[in-house]
């Protein structure tokens, strides 16, 4: 539609999509996650899968969006059959998005705190009995894990509140820039500390004699799964950005030039990270607690550790508040179109629901302790993250696949003629990669979204699966 808001520059679309797709996947877990499972080779497996599986579904979801020109409330409706009931889908999507926020609010609050308290004490790199204890004294205070989660919760949904250009756009075009100038710079510092260079071996030459060490099947799952997650795909988030662009560069090319930009700030938070570990003796694949548990002694023991603490933090939290940006302005362009109602006014409401809807997670490490889902050590996160990581964005994926290459939906015809409208990159017209992208892709998220609720139940009946 002719009224319908749009970007002020191609640069703002790829910044912002990318921003949405970069956030705390990139740069908590990607390093972590490759440090477990073997460095280089992880990296290697991992590039493979984002090009053969998270590509293509970043490309239907932007297809949906820039072919109906509407958000996830009506852009199945534009292009579906009569009679047809892919919209029911934009349900559980939009209840994917708020679940996402619930706990993506809360950890975004421990960055922008963890920043806030190194620029203003500086106490977290001597804390009294060590890291591990001042994160789980942050951890223990509910009044303080609710305060920076109702920070974050403004400053995402107030920057949205601005609109699209003049908020959004704006906004995120400048945190985007900052961000990027900071990863270099902390790369740099990195890399050049004494003993780096093993870490930085260990992350980029291939040495598939790891494979040997872990389970391959393990490692494979892992890979695939970082591929799909990282992107955002499979909640309508990057659809909403594809309803805002023209029709003058191919989709292709839009979004492979999402994806280099979102892998390489993966790469690089791993370029900061493990050599940084390595430079001075510590573990780069102890899991979720490396940020926060780990990562404080390499500053504590580096020079001018508190200003690279910082910088670090502030990076942190310019990665994740582009994510809760972008997620935040797909929430209120659903309720705007589906209610045909003002910006402000689905704001406003926005603010008072997400807040409440993310107490369970800020409360889940103190008061509400004693709720563990999934048994001893889990929590209100734990549960939250499984019913979107694992259920909802494979769901939507699917159902994305589905509809853009199968007659009952859109049709593959459709879809073919959106996407390569435009300069730039064309999306294979090949019998066989029509075939994978009708057949095989779906197939392939269908049996990861079974191994991810096997490995979460049934996790002895895998192993002797997978040997």
């Amino acid at each position: 539609m002719d009224s319908r808001e749009k970007f002020s520059s191609r640069l703002g679309f790829l910044l912002i999509s990318a921003g949405c797709a970069i956030g705390l996947g990139n740069v908590w877990r990607f390093p972590y996650i490759t440090g477990e499972y073997g460095g280089g080779i992880f990296v290697l497996i991992y590039l493979f899968f984002l090009l053969v599986f998270g590509l293509p579904i970043l490309i239907a979801e932007f297809s949906v969006g820039r072919a109906s020109r509407r958000g996830l409330a009506k852009s199945f409706e534009v292009l579906e059959k009569p009679g047809t009931k892919w919209h029911v889908a934009k349900y559980m999507m939009i209840a994917g998005n708020y679940l996402l926020m619930m706990f993506y609010t809360t950890v975004t609050g421990w960055m922008i705190y963890y920043f806030y308290r190194l620029v203003t004490m500086g106490d977290l790199l001597n804390y009294e009995g060590g890291s591990g204890k001042a994160f789980g004294d942050m951890l223990a205070n509910p009044s303080l894990m609710i305060f920076w989660m109702v920070v974050a919760v403004i400053l995402g949904l107030g920057t949205v509140s601005l609109g699209l250009q003049k908020g959004v756009e704006k906004i995120t075009k400048k945190m985007m820039i900052c961000l990027l100038v900071l990863l270099v710079f902390l790369v740099i510092r990195a890399v050049t500390l004494p003993g780096a260079m093993e870490g930085i071996k260990f992350y980029l030459i291939p040495d598939f004699s790891r494979l040997g060490e872990n389970n391959l099947a393990e490692i494979l799952f892992a890979a695939v799964g970082q591929s799909f997650f990282t992107l955002s795909i499979g909640i309508g988030s990057m659809s909403i950005f594809g309803s805002y662009i023209d029709k003058t560069h191919s989709l292709t090319k839009e979004a492979t030039n999402i994806c280099l930009l979102d892998t390489f700030v993966a790469l690089m938070a791993g370029m900061i990270i493990i050599p940084a570990c390595f430079a001075f003796n510590l573990e780069p694949g102890q899991g979720p607690g490396l940020i926060f548990v780990t990562l404080p002694k390499v500053f504590e023991a580096m020079p001018a550790g508190r200003i690279f603490g910082s910088l670090f933090f502030l990076f942190l939290s310019f990665a994740a508040l582009s994510t809760l940006i972008a997620v935040f302005e797909n929430i209120v362009a659903f309720w705007m179109d589906l209610k045909d109602c003002s910006r402000a006014k689905a704001v406003k409401y926005n603010i008072i629901a997400i807040i409440i809807l993310s107490l369970p997670c800020a409360l889940g490490f103190n008061v509400l302790s004693g709720f563990e889902p999934f048994g001893a050590g889990s929590g209100v996160l734990d549960l939250e993250d499984f019913l979107v990581s694992n259920t909802i964005l494979p769901i939507g994926s699917l159902i994305f696949i589905l509809f853009c290459n199968h007659r009952y939906g859109w049709g593959q015809e459709n879809f073919y003629n959106e996407v390569n409208t435009g300069k730039g990159w064309k999306l294979p017209a090949a019998k066989a990669f029509r075939f994978y992208l009708k057949w095989v892709l779906p197939t392939i998220v269908i049996v990861i979204l079974a191994i991810g609720y096997l490995q979460k139940f049934a996790p002895d009946l895998v192993k002797g699966i997978t040997g």
